[in-house]
């Protein structure tokens, strides 16, 4: 875990600004409290904070690298390059020369020897930055899937950019304003791509470069998702996805640092943990240990519904049995989900509100437990984005909808509006029209999705909804876990997010998918003698919530607070008599999808009220 910032200008003497980049790395402190470091130049100053898990990670970044013909760049970057071995040998073999062992090192001997080409060569999960001195530019570049983040504001004369939001309000010149269309953003969750939120701010999309030089700021495309015919047959299928998937967790895994899983019982966090547990023992390495979430009267308050069928709780222990690991289980009372520290630390996590609430603190709460006992863990997610698990995909009316499929199961739930957003004026409503938003965003990403010639029925419709998933759910979905865990210097990786078996599961037939009818068949029978029958038969169920009516009860006296603070810079956007109306029946958020709807429009609210204090926003609409 690491973090970069840096400044880029063409019209001002940059030499002695270092200390405008030192104060944007400084908000980046958690993700890496082991090293400080800035360089600077008279057009640009790069920054970077790390966080060393062994040696590879002690590298001085930023790094300047010469090349044979004396060009020289700065390289800093964050993340993990994979094939930084392989790339070092190809790039020996044309003549470079290196002068120690560090990924960085890597990254600006490939930009010199391919240019901005030096992106598809790349293999990880990674935000970089590279400056030439020389061509006078800087080239920003984000992994194919999104697994690291990148930001960055265009300036008069260039541009600011960081890891974090954070780092880049940080700049003196850039301020934290809002206006209709981030509001639009972030009350839908659409996860547009290069979308930010702040007012003229973006993001690097996924599998895209951004070069600034004299000429301006233009953003390239490196990779994106193809369609082509399958032509294995199942079992090769089967055992192709298997293939991926241990060569994936077999590069996540680190002998340097202790190394933890996220486990919730559930098929892809079993099937990872029980894949590390066994390449661990063939490595002859520790086993990692796994670490869960759960609740305080769980037995007397979890009452199965559609959406939460079952707890974790027992499908986690039979996965620690089968595979003989060790488990830390964090259990959460609502006093804690409710404690204002936790729950300000993932709005400063995120720098943006969101409608997740106790998922959200739960998690941040988890990391923060892990961290004492690990230094990487390994994940399940983007697995339902790949194979087609989420519970919407089975629900034929949120399938039919017009409109993002998250969005759409809001709206099954209860929610009238976005996601989260029925708790505000109905004149700010009706100025953001939140709902034809959804629309021309859904629509907006169908007019991307690579179809397969003649592609009919099931399969154009679950290419469709696996596109979506993969090119805007994940923003939220890794976004969640990527934000929450570096709050805590926490190095979290997917091994599912591997964009070889990314593109290769993209390509197979709905049919081949859903082998069983019961929603992720080919991971299920790639996995089936890794995990006991419980888990293997255990449907779906999302991250655990709690199912407490206490916590209900707790947002509740939250909100009646909220109305009685004639200050509060939420007020004037509020639909107060909504807000009133749902306290009037806190019984009604105690558990299943209904509840937890609710629920997000009364934590959706509160964080918005603390963001605007707190980040001191300008709302511009």
């Amino acid at each position: 875990m690491s973090g970069i910032a840096g400044w880029v200008d063409f019209d001002r003497d940059l030499s002695g600004q270092d200390v405008v980049v030192r104060a944007m790395t400084a908000t980046m402190a958690n993700r890496g409290p082991h090293e400080e470091r800035v360089w600077t130049g008279r057009d640009a100053v790069i920054g970077r904070r790390g966080l060393h898990l062994g040696e590879r990670d002690r590298g001085v970044q930023p790094l300047v690298v010469e090349g044979r013909d004396g060009r020289r760049v700065v390289v800093a970057y964050a993340g993990q390059v994979y094939n930084a071995g392989s790339l070092r040998g190809d790039l020996v073999s044309r003549g470079h020369a290196f002068r120690g062992g560090e990924d960085a090192e890597v990254i600006g001997h490939a930009y010199l020897e391919w240019g901005a080409g030096f992106a598809e060569r790349l293999d990880g999960m990674f935000a970089v930055a590279v400056w030439d001195e020389q061509a006078r530019e800087l080239v920003l570049v984000r992994d194919r899937i999104g697994m690291r983040t990148l930001f960055y504001v265009e300036t008069d004369a260039g541009v600011v950019f960081g890891s974090e939001r954070k780092a880049v309000l940080a700049h003196p010149s850039v301020t934290a304003a809002v206006d209709a269309g981030g509001l639009r953003e972030l009350f839908s969750l659409a996860a547009t791509p290069g979308e930010a939120v702040f007012q003229g701010m973006r993001q690097v999309p996924p599998g895209h470069l951004v070069r600034v030089s004299l000429g301006g700021v233009r953003t390239q495309l490196y990779w994106e998702l193809t369609s082509r015919p399958h032509t294995d047959d199942l079992p090769t299928t089967v055992a192709t996805i298997r293939e991926l998937l241990e060569e994936s967790v077999d590069r996540h895994l680190t002998d340097e640092a202790p190394l933890g899983t996220m486990l919730s019982g559930g098929l892809d966090s079993s099937t990872v943990t029980a894949l590390a547990a066994r390449k661990q023992a063939e490595r002859g390495g520790r086993s990692p240990r796994a670490f869960t979430v759960s609740f305080a009267k769980q037995d007397e308050t979890f009452k199965p519904d559609a959406t939460w069928a079952t707890r974790d709780d027992p499908f986690v222990a039979d996965l620690v049995a089968h595979a003989g690991i060790e488990l830390t289980t964090v259990t959460l009372d609502t006093a804690e989900l409710m404690d204002p520290l936790p729950r300000l630390a993932t709005l400063y996590a995120k720098d943006l509100p969101s409608p997740l609430g106790n998922m959200n603190t739960s998690l941040y709460l988890l990391c923060r437990a892990v961290r004492h006992q690990a230094g990487v863990v390994l994940h399940g997610d983007p697995s339902d984005a790949i194979f087609g698990g989420f519970p919407w995909v089975f629900q034929p009316q949120i399938m039919e909808a017009d409109t993002l499929p998250w969005v759409a199961r809001a709206h099954a739930a209860g929610g009238r509006v976005g996601f989260g957003a029925d708790l505000l004026d109905t004149t700010l409503l009706k100025e953001l029209d939140l709902a034809n938003y959804c629309v021309d965003m859904y629509h907006q990403a169908l007019a991307k999705v690579p179809y397969l010639e003649g592609e009919t029925g099931l399969d154009r419709k679950m290419r469709e909804v696996t596109y979506l998933h993969l090119t805007r759910w994940l923003e939220v979905l890794l976004g969640q876990s990527e934000t929450m865990s570096g709050a805590v210097g926490l190095e979290v990786r997917w091994p599912y997010a591997a964009h070889q078996l990314v593109e290769y599961a993209f390509n197979v037939p709905w049919a081949m998918k859903d082998t069983d009818e019961r929603g992720k068949g080919l991971l299920r029978a790639a996995a089936a003698d890794l995990l006991p029958q419980s888990i293997l038969n255990r449907h779906k169920s999302p991250f655990p919530v709690t199912h407490n009516p206490e916590y209900g009860e707790a947002l509740c006296v939250e909100l009646t607070e909220l109305l009685a603070d004639p200050d509060a810079p939420v007020t004037p956007l509020m639909n107060v008599e909504a807000v009133r109306e749902i306290i009037r029946h806190p019984e009604k958020l105690s558990g299943g999808s209904a509840a937890f709807a609710a629920r997000s429009n009364i934590e959706m609210l509160l964080q918005f009220n603390a963001w605007l204090d707190n980040y001191h926003i300008r709302v511009r609409v």
